[in-house]
């Protein structure tokens, strides 16, 4: 599992750095290489390699789609880190971008990323009809807005110190982590021209995901070993953060998290061992530590 997740994140830093040496230099090239490599594990992107090779879509274009969701995921953590947001100073074992280059030059830094998510999906580099490109885009649009990551960024933000119901934290969550997942695994089914009902089982299959994935960072905040996660653990419970772990408890998380695994799996039971890649990393994703 492991070599594989190098592999994809190898293969996509390559991709972005080419990318973004080509175009023309401005001062804020500096720190938004700086948020966005070396970058994660690139789940994300496993994910999309997963649900694309149900349908068999070719892994350049799914490294390139995969990119420009990295740009998104990068975006928001700069943000996140902001002392208006969550206030982080560590990311990924290193300062926040906002302590290492300053507030306003981090805001601009993640706005910048944002946008270029969606130039690499207009570029010619991905080679898909005008058609596709423009739904995927849109897509994507609605996954990092008002109604995805944006969204739940405010709810997350809102909820604070407040007793929230469970449906309303998951609902959060889902806007906060699932929607880009959701995008993931919606893609390929996009590129493949597939109907809106199906385009919506696999969103809906992402946004249990996601809802997996938050579930699992809570986790790690919750018993997590900050050397190891990279960033400050334990300030869910600090701020007060709505989480399913302060709702259901530590154990009861970790079943609801076996419950969801076993959902997508079913979920994709049709598909045989074409999709084993997704089982393995949801197991991943439960397990990790950072």
């Amino acid at each position: 599992m492991k070599k594989k997740l190098n592999c994809i994140a190898s293969d996509t830093n390559i991709f972005l750095k080419k990318y973004i040496t080509s175009q023309n230099y401005s001062n804020l090239i500096s720190p938004m290489k700086y948020g966005l490599f070396p970058g994660g594990k690139k789940i994300r992107s496993k994910i999309l390699i997963d649900i694309g090779s149900l349908f068999s879509i070719d892994y350049k274009t799914l490294i390139i789609i995969g990119s420009a969701v990295e740009c998104i995921h990068a975006y928001s953590l700069i943000h996140d880190d902001l002392p208006c947001m969550d206030d982080d100073e560590i990311r990924r074992g290193k300062l926040s971008t906002h302590i290492k280059y300053g507030e306003s030059t981090a805001v601009l830094a993640g706005n910048s990323l944002l946008t270029m998510a969606f130039e690499i999906l207009a570029s010619p580099n991905l080679k898909l009809s005008e058609k596709v490109k423009i739904n995927l885009i849109k897509k994507l649009s609605e996954c990092a807005g008002h109604l995805g990551i944006a969204g739940g960024q405010y709810l997350d933000l809102s909820y604070e110190k407040k007793k929230i119901s469970k449906k309303k934290v998951i609902d959060m969550e889902i806007k906060k982590t699932g929607k880009l997942f959701s995008f993931c695994c919606a893609a390929p089914a996009i590129i493949k021209n597939k109907k809106i009902k199906e385009v919506n089982f696999f969103e809906t299959i992402g946004s249990k995901v996601g809802l997996l994935f938050q579930i699992a960072d809570d986790l790690i905040d919750f018993k997590g070993n900050s050397k190891i996660a990279g960033k400050k653990t334990g300030k869910d419970k600090e701020k007060g953060k709505a989480t399913l772990i302060n709702l259901l408890g530590y154990d009861d998380s970790i079943k609801y998290c076996d419950k969801i695994i076993n959902e997508v799996n079913r979920s994709l039971k049709n598909y045989g061992s074409k999709s084993k890649g997704i089982n393995d990393t949801l197991i991943y994703i439960l397990n990790r530590k950072k």
